[in-house]
């Protein structure tokens, strides 16, 4: 049986804190408050957890756990680990802060910028069947699909690059701009 003393111990204030900003963050990204704050607890723990475990570090009804858990573990955020000895479920959060970033970034390709590419490229060929769409409707479809290919485009090249690459491209940030022409800002 796994050890579960640490159960009955609070959390640190800061560990509190950043999981229910976490879980704040999530559902302004649209995410349940509720998987964003397992998927917190689960990052700060040193061991794997179980739904039970989840549930009373956090005070929710284990049903809402058990959902929960199922969707951080579509995203690929969580995992299942075995304990010998223990048939119940553990879970532990991928730590990896650059995966965590890549596993989100494909999620979210996947459910937004992938449909949004395909409804966009129908639209392009409904506006050169249809001479009832303006030319500023048709004008603004075409720089709307153009940027989300584009999107599309820079986040394949993203998921080619090593993540150590990675990193320096993203610690670059501004100062990229220094090799750019400049020019007048818009």
């Amino acid at each position: 049986m796994t050890e579960i003393s640490d159960i009955t111990k609070p959390l640190s204030s800061a560990a509190e804190r950043f999981i229910l900003h976490w879980g704040d963050m999530g559902n302004q990204w649209g995410v349940n408050r509720s998987v964003s704050q397992i998927q917190a607890v689960l990052y700060l723990s040193d061991r794997a957890l179980t739904a039970e475990e989840i549930a009373e570090r956090l005070g929710m009804a284990r049903s809402n756990v058990s959902n929960s858990i199922r969707e951080l573990l579509t995203w690929n955020l969580i995992r299942r680990v075995p304990i010998k000895g223990d048939r119940r479920d553990h879970y532990e959060a991928e730590t990896d802060i650059w995966e965590i970033f890549l596993r989100i970034a494909a999620g979210r390709k996947e459910r937004e910028i992938d449909p949004a590419i395909s409804v966009l490229k129908s639209c392009m060929s409904d506006v050169e069947n249809d001479p009832t769409v303006s030319r500023v409707a048709a004008a603004r479809l075409k720089e709307m699909y153009a940027f989300v290919q584009m999107l599309d485009s820079w986040y394949g090249q993203m998921l080619s690059i090593p993540k150590s690459k990675l990193a320096a491209v993203v610690r670059l940030g501004t100062k990229i701009f220094r090799f750019l022409p400049s020019g007048k800002k818009k």
